[in-house]
């Protein structure tokens, strides 16, 4: 199965975030330090002009036909931050006075 790297990122934003709403009553708080992901990805273009390239992530040993594509391992590291706030963010709710 392939599934191309944006729809990846988005499903991994959409995890976190249900993740840190599921947390917000919880009185055990986890900080979301860096994510790393290491995938194996195919790098495909069309013959258009003006064509984008695309980044599909592959699962090894799929039957994936890559036969017009390269395949390369990547490794990204993603920090994660909200809109209009800085420092790390938590899978939890408010903080505590007593909390660090």
């Amino acid at each position: 199965m392939a599934v191309e790297l944006a729809d990846l990122i988005g499903q991994l934003r959409a995890e976190l975030t249900e993740a840190m709403h599921a947390g917000e009553n919880e009185d055990l708080r986890f900080e979301l330090g860096p994510v790393e992901l290491e995938l194996t990805v195919a790098v495909t273009k069309e013959a258009k002009p003006g064509a984008k390239v695309k980044f599909w992530v592959v699962e090894l040993g799929a039957d994936v036909s890559v036969s017009s594509a390269t395949t390369q391992t990547i490794k990204l590291v993603l920090d994660p931050r909200r809109r209009g706030q800085t420092g790390k963010v938590e899978i939890s709710g408010a903080e505590a006075a007593d909390e660090k």
